[in-house]
């Protein structure tokens, strides 16, 4: 997972969260939880290329 992959998840999950504020509708909040696992599950296991 590229740097800039990273930062535009994280992006998203928290412009997700102000969402699930403003309609306090879950699916946002599930959306968003969704979206920071496979964040950082993508960030933990990516394999880093040499060469």
């Amino acid at each position: 997972m590229g740097v800039l992959a990273f930062f535009a998840g994280l992006l998203l999950t928290v412009m997700g969260f102000g969402r699930w504020r403003e309609t306090g509708s879950p699916y946002w909040l599930i959306g968003s939880l969704v979206l920071l696992l496979l964040v950082l599950l993508g960030a933990v296991t990516g394999k880093k290329k040499t060469g």
